[in-house]
């Protein structure tokens, strides 16, 4: 698995529809959703400056975003153009191959190998 990661710096009052076209449903992800090798994108908002957003997209391979993006040019230019007018900057700040995803238990919840010595 590979993720692509975007930094969006986005206009006030285009936030909003930003977070529409990045949202679940939304156009991003219409118009690779029946792609072959895409696996869905994220969306995060910075904490302290709301008009700041990371994009992070899944895809298996490269190849296969590579594919999709080729099948998908003139839909994918208009929706580029789209953000070109609702944001003031976009960077890709790089392709990600995904070595470990870790888990996370519950509070309260011990794992293997936790156990107390008994007394």
């Amino acid at each position: 698995m590979v993720e692509i990661v975007y930094e969006f710096l986005v206009k006030e009052e285009a936030r909003g529809l930003f977070e529409l076209a990045f949202g679940p449903g939304g156009a991003w992800s219409r118009l690779f959703a029946r792609t072959p090798g895409f696996r869905g994108t994220t969306l995060l908002r910075d904490t302290r400056n709301p008009c700041r957003y990371l994009a992070i997209e899944l895809w298996e391979t490269e190849l296969q975003r590579e594919q999709a993006l080729a099948q998908h040019q003139a839909e994918y230019a208009d929706l580029e153009a789209t953000f070109d007018r609702w944001t003031e900057s976009r960077a890709v700040l790089g392709t990600f191959r995904v070595l470990a995803e870790a888990t996370v238990r519950p509070l309260g919840k011990a794992g293997p190998g936790s156990r107390r010595p008994a007394r």
